[in-house]
């Protein structure tokens, strides 16, 4: 799975992306975790809130997860790699939304973690993150026998 990731912030912008029925054939929020809120853009709305506490400015971690082109990814695939790269990145425990997106029969997902700490107030810090990514895309690839 081809994983690409950064720090952001534009919580509102971001929950009208994921949420853009416009471009894509279905979009899916597979996982609400962590937040008091039920919906995306209450969740993206509450990482937010929560971020004024700190002086973080991309207090967000925007990850998407793309399989090869001419395979399709089940939800527990979206689900196992979610669960990989946040234990590689030291994001376990944080909130998570997961979206899957559907467009002409290819199916991507996306996955934000807040990187806000709400007991310690503090952003996880995410030092060489593109490397950790890349390392796991490599994994995923041969854990699923992708070319």
């Amino acid at each position: 799975m081809i994983l690409k990731g950064s720090q952001r912030a534009g919580a509102k912008q971001l929950a009208n992306h994921l949420l853009n029925d416009r471009d894509n054939d279905h979009v899916t929020t597979l996982e609400l975790r962590g937040f008091v809120a039920s919906d995306l853009h209450g969740a993206l709305s509450e990482s937010h809130a929560i971020s004024k506490a700190t002086k973080c400015k991309q207090f967000m971690f925007s990850l998407s997860l793309n399989p090869p082109k001419h395979l399709t990814a089940a939800e527990t695939d979206f689900l196992a790699a979610a669960d990989k790269a946040e234990k590689s990145l030291g994001l376990e425990g944080q909130p998570r939304a997961i979206v899957i997106h559907e467009k002409e029969g290819r199916r991507h997902a996306h996955v934000f973690w807040s990187r806000i700490d709400s007991e310690k107030l503090t952003a996880v810090n995410l030092p060489f993150y593109k490397e950790r990514l890349k390392k796991l895309s490599k994994e995923l690839y041969l854990e699923h026998g992708w070319a």
